[in-house]
């Protein structure tokens, strides 16, 4: 395809630009063969003709396709050119925030002028051990590809770090020894790597300073060589300098500072160590001022001298030395300030008592005469006199300054040479990595000899750099067998002859020198007349005859030849330096001792100083030293040069070009004619066209075939992808010559891919179309069938709407029919009833006024026999309560007689005790009496409303009578009506009657109107009461309300408070957890160091010693280890000579402390053996005393003992009777349910005293039996037969032992009793009851304190009911005082807090008796299965020495249990190393955890241990844990790496632990056990501390498990996680893919997330299989699903490639299949999904749409698990695969960081992938007796004997 065809509208092309260099723009119109002009339209719609070049007719450069812009790889770009370059490291620069970019196999840096949080720890571990195309491009990827080409290829590299002024090449530099320090670590305990880093702040210090550039330019190149082991450790490192700026010691231009030493020196001038120093503010000093700006923004030089002053002392240079040189650093400050004056025109001198040079001779220790002399003069020797010649004013301040540079020279090599002298170390070197820092490509308006030194250097390796370019394409096409030519590219070894050849200018520079009359001027003529015609690289200006040209590699310079000559001499005054060599100052003296007699040839001043090389190789003689520094600073620097070239040639180069993006230091600012620039300068646009002269593009045959595989039709698809890839690229491409086929990749000219991508663009453009097409018929479709539908349902709902309007019209008619004939029919009864009712009123009204009329007359009657009733009354009432009161007065003072004499009794009784207790024993009836009163008041007030309601309704049926009486009026009227002729006879009367009605009509009018007014009273009085009564139920109703309201509050309040403080409290153990077994697991490293180290140390036919793993198990190590250790201490004598010092102390140490402990435990065991032969010494002494006791002596004290048990149980009686009398005294009390518990408790105990006296009584019968059969015996053996037999018994055990043979005897029918008196048997008896009857004292005396305490604590508790009592009066008194109804409430809240303090108290004091009853229980039971056992364990072969019986004996039947099997297994001492390398150290779990049950080494171990644990065996106990202990460390530390061996010792320490906690008595731990299992518990020996050891072995293992899985799953990861594509063909690679380094890429299986699932499940089957914890196995789960999480993310976060809308779906795909497992684990409540969560919502991030304001807010609320800068970093590296989708804008990533601003979180960009959650054991007990264990015998444990 022809390259004009690409030229059609709509093509986007870059055409030159005067601001921005390149501009893009866009064609409106196809380009044809023959147009002279493009028509285009710039971005910002304008449009332009671009005419074309007539001669070369040249088309403008292409635009490469937005999917490919931001490439990680600029080589990878379809068009390479220089617009495609700048265009493509600006928007990575500016739009998404990445400073580093690969350009091929160099790594370009732009200076971001801003911290970045980009070089931590984390990304450090990140890019360790990555290939170095699978991470973005960073300065740690191009240190971690030299480390990787060191390690692989045995061959020295160099990283090359170049870059003009300010472009960050020391910083890169910096970070690029950071990280081989942080990932290869020290060899040795001296901290080199410390130490490199260390050398950074001196040399910035003393090299460095401000410049217009660059706040911290460096004016020196320099040379680092990091030395390695053949481990690859750094030992050591060299530092070479070049170049040295020393003009800057005594000018700077104007923004620019004197190197920062000075200031950071004037800076600390106030402290005390600095006041001899007598310096001040730096604009007190013409050296520190010139530049007026002593003060660099956000840098504090006084805390900058302290970092100098740490990395001096690292280094090992002591405060002498650095006080020595910050006194040098002072002089050069005075010696700037000395004023020269002028005596005339040929002299100058120097006031006397200049008080800056008297400051300066008083430092360097000088006389002021002298230095004042030598300032203003000089010596000129011949060939026969000497003389002395005066200097003027401008040529002695020439000298002083020439001197002031020439000193801090000498004081920057001196520390130079010693900080490599405390970077050497004696360690032999296998190989190092070069780190050259070198300023880069300079040009300005006025070039000298320092521009001129900088191009050469730059001229040589950029020849270095081609020459490798190409040999890495050469080896490329040689690699992929494809056909190459040679490539073209531009060599400037021509320019590099004219410079150093012979007769070039170095040459004639230096011929000039030695001219006695040399000159700029004529050295620049000698140039002219030598390569003006003869070299077409140089050339001459034309406007000037003191200056030439040169055609550089980058661009022309011109260099001006003023200051040549002088600055390549270098010199300064004789005498001036044998006047400093003369010093007293010894370091002064130091720094000339290797000056010789002339510093240069010709003796002439330096004028404005230059930069130099400084020797760092101290010379072998002073003639050699002479002769050196007769070199010029050219020869020099060009042997230096030279050098240098040799070792980065004979090393594997790496290169790193540091860019400036503006000249302003302002923050992601990109300047594009500053960055062309430096482009073309530093060899990056010559890569670029060195690849594109090639074949740029590669690619693996299935990145094409998936990628192209829509322009590829069925029938072209084979199956041999290669086949397929060549057969596709014949049809596609035509020309041949456009692409290469190799082993296994593509290779592509430039522009090859474009097309590509735009036939593939085109084809899914069409496939697009068909499918738009497609959608939309159905749509339309899909909406015409749904109008239909609506049509149709519409019409169905019209019509059913008008057949119920007619129906609901029908149904109104009938209704409105049948409404009219009810109102009609309502009408007329209304008005009925209304007549009705008018008749019954008028009634009404007529029989109410007859009524009244009766009424009243009676009511007047009534009321007179009212008013004499009470007047009466009142008269009687007043009689009587006169009489009443006296009568009372007469009682009262006879009471209060006896009452005083029933005072002073009731005093007298209040004094004694039994008063005092029926007062405290009546006062819980008095309390229930006062609450009776209570609530007999309650009843009064019940009665008193009650008495109301009945005066109501008397008041009601008085209305009644009178009714019934007016009724009965009626009567007696008609009855007068009868009587009508009476009425003429009763006229006068009536007329006297009518008087008087008057008169009691009055009167009765007044009784009414009072009756009316004390009516209105009472009812205003009951209103008011009412009203009254119901504010104070509103009131209570009220209060009730705002205390549930608050006691609610206070709750939640509470649990908001509860859960808060726990969740802080989870969170600290959690943190103190992580910190201790972070704790362990630094001590498990520095124990495995150790152990290395002794193995190290240790001779080949010496044992090594076993390190003891902790400092509790170092107690308990065996005693054969001194003798070890003493054997390991004299090997390491031996070896450790020639090793390190500090190493050597600390071993020999360690050593010391081992041999102290072993020996301090070999005297303890020979203390222990002596108490014990001293208590065996003791006893047979006592048992021979014993042994002339007499019988009647036994009997009196069996009778004492009954005699005691009577007692006792007479004691035990009487408190069962008191006990059971307190409880009937207060049944409600507290306490009753302990009481009963301790009364079985003690009637258990009395049954079991009662069997104890039936045994006892038993053998007294016996024993007396036995005296008889003694008595009639005819022949009685000795008494010393008797002592000679039992002499023969040597301890106690035995003694016990033949008891119990005795009592098997007895058992046997028809004894002999001679047989037994001879053997002395009886005795044996005797003892026996003795045995038996001390067994009994020990428990009655255990009762009798549990008696006194039980005593004791009712004691307390009646003490407190006193307390309590005392209280409950004191309340009460306080309630009497309170209104009715405040005291109600009051008492109830005092009573409830009561009862509660009550229950409270009852369920402690319930819980401590529950205690001490199992305690006792316990104990008891533990005692009769010792008697038991002591009776009936040992039964078989116990027979006495065999002698022969006369006369049978009755044998004595005591009762005792049967023999079963107690879950122990007994083992021989010796047998301890066998147990321990059969169970532990040479088992195969594989077979164990298949054929066997899980955690059967655990139980057997246990079961040992118990057995130890039942003898008494202490010894026995440690040995057998501290040997168990020690073997399992052993065999992890032999096969830490196998999974299976881990997981099955992880499962079986914490089986051991649960069964140290289910068996070690401890009630938290007992209570899901059986009985029988309680029977099983520890009863010796308390092994808590064991348990902590065991704890912490357990997290070891648990450790070295996460470990061994991480490093199993860690490379499946990122290839299963990110890499496979899980969902086909969602996925879609990006067109050039990475170009990748082939020394680069390992050859590694590929894993997918398939390979990762079968890890995890062989995981979790190998764990349940060996019986692991289910909560531990949920711990494991989480740990690794964190890790897969945290990896994954942290490589999505710095891999540009990955972040696509395609790969998120893959992501969450990838992790729906994750929790899949999940749930078929039955997990899912593990926390494991929980440590993915950041992954998640980074997919979904990935997704999401990213454009409006709405979008961001709806990314904010999902993104809660990732930080700021996470979601910032996700966004900037997303990446389009396809045209189709759209990159982030800036404006919307600066409006999710506005919204994130407030955010409270960790800065760290990575996650920790070394974190480790705390783990946890929680208690699981098993419910597997140990009983029933049986031991297999393929264990080989047949030494085992079941107890």
């Amino acid at each position: 395809m022809a390259a004009s065809e690409l030229y059609t509208k709509c093509a986007r092309v870059w055409i030159p630009d005067v601001e921005e260099v390149w501009k893009s723009a866009e064609l409106t119109k196809d380009y044809k063969n023959g147009d002279t002009s493009l028509q285009l339209m710039l971005e910002d719609g304008t449009n332009l003709e671009h005419t074309l070049d007539p001669k070369t007719r040249n088309l403008p450069y292409l635009r490469n396709p937005d999917i490919l812009v931001g490439e990680n790889d600029l080589t990878a770009l379809s068009y390479l050119h220089e617009p495609a370059v700048l265009h493509n490291l600006k928007v990575r620069f500016i739009d998404s925030k990445l400073i580093y970019t690969y350009c091929g196999i160099v790594l370009v840096a732009i200076n971001p002028y801003e911290t970045l949080p980009i070089y931590g720890t984390d990304i450090i571990n990140a890019y360790s051990g990555q290939n170095m195309g699978d991470m973005d491009p960073h300065i740690f990827a191009v240190a971690e590809e030299a480390y990787k080409q060191m390690a692989r290829d045995e061959r020295n590299q160099s990283i090359i770090v170049s870059g003009e002024s300010g472009a960050g090449k020391t910083v890169s530099a910096k970070y690029a020894m950071r990280y081989f320090a942080t990932v290869s670590g020290s060899a040795s305990e001296a901290n080199i790597e410390d130490k490199v880093l260390a050398s950074n702040p001196i040399m910035e210090a003393i090299g460095n300073a401000k410049t217009t550039r660059n706040d911290n330019s460096s004016r020196f190149g320099k040379y680092i060589e990091i030395g390695f082991d053949n481990r690859y450790r750094i030992i050591g490192a060299n530092m070479r300098t070049y170049l040295l700026e020393k003009s800057r010691v005594v000018f700077q231009a104007d923004e620019e500072r004197n190197y920062h030493i000075f200031y950071q020196l004037c800076a600390s001038s106030h402290l005390p160590e600095f006041k001899n120093l007598q310096l001040s503010n730096a604009n007190n000093f013409l050296y520190t001022r010139q530049g007026r700006s002593p003060v660099i923004e956000g840098v504090d030089d006084s805390k900058e001298l302290g970092t100098t002053r740490n990395a001096f002392s690292l280094l090992g240079i002591n405060e002498s030395y650095q006080m020595g040189l910050f006194q040098v650093l002072a002089a050069i400050l005075h010696l700037g300030n000395v004023d020269i004056k002028d005596r005339d025109s040929d002299s100058s001198l120097i006031p006397p008592n200049n008080h800056h040079l008297t400051k300066f001779c008083e430092l360097v220790g000088v006389t002021y005469e002298d230095m004042a002399q030598w300032l203003c003069h000089r010596k000129l020797k011949t060939a026969t006199e000497t003389y002395i010649k005066t200097l003027p004013r401008l040529q002695a301040t020439n000298a002083r300054d020439a001197l002031s540079k020439h000193i801090y020279a000498k004081l920057f090599n001196w520390i130079v040479e010693h900080v490599n002298k405390a970077l050497i170390t004696n360690m032999k070197q296998h190989s190092f990595i070069g780190v050259l820092d070198i300023y880069g490509f300079e040009t300005f308006e006025i070039n000298s000899f320092e521009q001129f030194c900088i191009n050469y250097a730059n001229e040589k390796l950029q020849q270095q750099f081609n020459m490798h370019v190409f040999k890495l394409e050469q080896e490329e096409y040689m690699k992929e067998q494809i056909p190459w030519t040679l490539i073209d590219f531009y060599d400037n070894q021509p320019c590099i002859n004219l410079i150093e050849a012979k007769m070039g200018i170095l040459d004639l520079l230096d011929e000039e020198c030695r001219m006695p009359k040399g000159s700029d001027d004529s050295w620049a003529q000698k140039l002219y007349n030598t390569h003006l015609k003869t070299c077409s690289l140089f050339e001459k200006p034309r406007m000037s005859n003191c200056a030439f040209i040169i055609q550089h590699f980058a661009d022309k310079v011109e260099y001006q030849c003023e200051g040549f000559l002088e600055k390549n001499k270098d010199t300064v005054n004789e005498e001036q330096i044998n006047v400093l060599k003369a010093s007293k100052f010894d370091l002064l003296v130091e720094l000339f001792l290797d000056e010789g007699k002339a510093t240069s040839p010709t003796g002439q001043p330096a004028g404005s100083g230059g930069r130099t090389r400084l020797s760092l190789k101290p010379e072998k003689s002073r003639d050699n030293s002479s002769k050196e520094h007769k070199k010029t600073v050219g020869c020099q620097f060009r042997n230096s040069l030279q050098m240098l070239m040799e070792t980065l040639n004979a090393t594997t180069p790496h290169y790193v070009r540091c860019i400036k993006p503006n000249d302003f230091k302002q923050a992601f600012s990109f300047d594009p004619k500053r960055a062309v620039q430096q482009l073309r300068a530093c060899g990056v646009l010559e890569t670029i066209r060195i690849s594109a002269a090639g074949f740029p593009s590669r690619w693996t045959y299935q990145e094409f075939f998936s990628r192209y595989r829509v322009l590829m039709k069925q029938k072209d698809v084979l199956s041999d992808k290669k086949l397929t890839c060549r057969n596709v690229l014949e049809k596609l491409v035509e020309d041949q010559d456009k692409y290469q086929f190799g082993k296994t990749k593509i290779f592509f000219r430039a522009g090859q891919v474009a097309y590509l991508e735009k036939l593939r663009a085109d084809k899914l453009r069409a496939a697009c179309i068909r499918i738009q097409k497609t959608i939309r018929c159905w749509l339309a479709r899909k909406k015409y069938m749904r109008m239909r539908d609506a049509a149709i349902t519409i019409q169905r709902f019209t019509r059913g709407y008008q057949a119920r309007c007619l129906a609901k019209f029908m149904r109104r008619t009938q209704a409105a029919t049948v409404i009219q004939k009810y109102q009609k029919m309502y009408v007329a009864r209304k008005r009925y009833r209304e007549k009705q009712k008018a008749a019954l009123a008028i009634q009404t009204i007529l029989r109410a006024y007859m009524a009244r009329q009766k009424y009243k007359a009676l009511l007047r009657e009534h009321m007179v026999v009212i008013i004499q009733k009470h007047a009466r009354g009142w008269l009687a009432r007043r009689w009587y309560k006169r009489c009443l009161s006296s009568i009372v007065y007469l009682q009262c003072c006879l009471r209060r007689m006896r009452a005083r004499r029933e005072l002073k009794k009731l005093k007298i009784e209040a004094r004694s005790v039994e008063h005092f207790k029926k007062l405290n024993k009546g006062m819980e009836n008095k309390i229930m009496q006062l609450q009776r009163k209570i609530d007999e008041q309650t009843k009064e007030n019940k009665s008193v409303n009650e008495r109301l309601t009945g005066l109501e309704n008397t008041y009601t049926t008085e209305s009644e009578r009178l009714r019934g009486e007016l009724g009965r009026l009626r009567g007696v009227e008609e009855e007068a009506r009868s009587k009508g002729n009476q009425v003429n006879c009763l006229l006068e009367e009536l007329e006297k009657l009518r008087k008087e009605l008057c008169t009691t009509q009055q009167e009765k009018k007044t009784i009414e109107d009072w009756a009316q007014t004390y009516k209105g009273e009472m009812e205003k009085m009951v209103s008011e009461l009412k009203d009254q009564n119901g504010l104070l139920k509103k009131e209570k109703d009220d209060l009730n309300r705002l205390i549930q309201e608050q006691s609610q509050q206070m709750t939640e309040k509470m649990a908001r408070t509860i859960a808060a403080e726990t969740q802080q409290l989870e969170t600290d153990l959690n943190e103190e957890r992580s910190r201790y077994q972070n704790l362990l697991t630094e001590h498990l490293r520095l124990e495995e160091k150790y152990d290395d180290l002794k193995e190290h140390i240790s001779k080949p036919g010496h044992r090594r010693t076993d390190s003891t793993h902790s400092s509790n198990e170092s107690e308990y190590t065996y005693n054969s280890e001194f003798a070890e250790s003493e054997e390991g201490s004299r090997a390491a004598e031996d070896l450790t000579r020639g090793m390190d010092t500090s190493l050597t102390l600390k071993l020999q140490k360690r050593l010391t402390e081992l041999e102290q402990e072993k020996q301090s435990l070999r005297n303890e065991l020979e203390n222990k053996e002596e108490q014990f032969q001293r208590t065996r010494a003791r006893d047979e002494s006592e048992f021979k005393k014993a042994r002339g006791a007499e019988l009647e002596y036994e009997s009196l004290k069996r009778q004492e003992l009954e005699s005691e048990n009577k007692k006792l149980k007479h004691d035990l009686a009487e408190m069962r009777k008191s006990l059971l009398g307190g409880a009937a005294a207060s049944s409600g009390a507290p306490g009753s349910p302990a009481y009963k518990v301790l009364l079985d408790q003690l009637n258990s105990s009395c049954e079991e005293l009662e069997v104890r006296k039936e045994e006892v009584l038993i053998l007294r019968s016996q024993l007396v039996s036995q005296k008889e059969a003694m008595q009639h015996k005819e022949t009685m053996t000795e008494v010393a037969v008797h002592v000679e037999d039992i002499s023969k018994l040597k301890d106690a055990d035995e003694l016990k032992q033949a008891y119990i043979g005795l009592k098997d005897t007895n058992r046997s029918a028809a004894p002999d009793f001679q047989k037994l008196n001879e053997d002395g048997e009886l005795w044996l008896v005797n003892q026996g009851l003795k045995e038996t009857i001390r067994l009994l004292e020990h428990q009655l005396q255990t009762q009798r304190r549990s008696y006194d305490s039980e005593v004791e604590s009712l004691r307390g508790e009646l003490q407190n009911v006193k307390e309590e009592n005392n209280r409950q009066q004191q309340l009460l008194a306080q309630n009497l005082q309170l209104p009715p109804e405040a005291r109600i409430e009051a008492s109830l809240q005092h009573e409830i807090t009561r009862l509660t303090n009550e229950n409270l108290d009852l369920m402690e004091q319930l819980e401590k008796q529950d205690r001490t009853i199992r305690k006792l229980k316990k104990q008891l039971k533990v005692y009769s299965k010792r008697i038991g056992e002591m009776g009936a364990g040992q039964a078989e072969g116990q027979t006495s020495p065999g002698q022969m019986v006369d006369e049978p004996v009755h044998p004595v039947n005591i009762p005792r249990r049967e023999k079963d099997f107690q879950g122990m297994l007994e083992y021989k001492k010796e047998d301890e190393l066998k147990l321990v390398k059969n169970l532990i150290l040479e088992l195969k779990p594989r077979g164990v955890a298949v054929n066997l049950i899980p955690g059967l080494p655990a139980y057997i171990l246990f079961m040992c241990l118990r057995h130890a644990d039942y003898v008494n065996d202490e010894k026995k106990v440690r040995t057998l844990l501290t040997s168990t202990i020690n073997s399992i460390k052993k065999i992890l530390k032999k096969r830490g790496d196998d999974f299976e061996t881990i997981s099955f010792w992880l499962a079986n320490t914490c089986r051991f632990l649960h069964c140290l906690k289910q068996y070690s008595g401890d009630e938290d731990f007992m209570k899901h056990n059986t009985s029988r299992q309680n029977e099983h518990c520890l009863s010796n020996f308390d092994l808590t501390e064991y348990r902590s050891v065991i704890s912490d072995l357990a997290i070891q293992i648990y450790q070295q498990l996460i470990k061994c899985m991480e490093n199993t799953l860690q490379p499946m990861i990122v290839s299963g996680m990110l890499e496979h594509e899980t969902i086909q063909g969602v996925s879609s690679v990006k067109p050039t893919g990475l170009r990748k380094r082939t020394s680069s890429i390992a050859d590694e299986g590929t894993y997918t997330l398939d390979s990762i699932l079968r890890q995890l499940n062989a995981f979790h089957s190998t764990m349940c299989q060996h019986g692991t914890d289910p909560e531990l196995i949920k711990q494991v789960v989480k740990q690794q699903f964190y890790v897969i999480g945290a990896v994954t993310l942290n490589n999505l976060l710095l891999r540009k490639d990955m972040c696509s809308w395609s790969k998120g779906m893959q992501i969450r795909y990838n992790v729906s299949q994750l929790e899949e497992w999940l749930r078929d684990k039955s997990l899912m409540n593990c926390g494991a999904k929980e440590t993915l969560e950041p992954l998640i919502q980074a997919a979904q991030l990935l997704q999401v749409k990213k454009k409006t304001d709405e979008d961001a807010e709806a990314i904010c609320s999902m993104c809660l698990a990732l930080t700021t800068a996470q979601i910032v970093k996700v966004l900037n590296l997303y990446t389009p695969v396809n045209e189709f989708e759209e990159r982030v804008s800036v404006a919307f990533i600066q409006t999710i960081q506005t919204r994130l601003r407030d955010r409270c979180e960790t800065p760290h960009l990575l996650m920790d992938t070394k974190i480790i959650y705390p783990v946890t054991f929680p208690f699981n007990p098993s419910s597997l007796g140990l009983e029933t264990i049986q031991i297999p015998s393929s264990l080989n444990l047949a030494f085992l004997t079941r107890v």
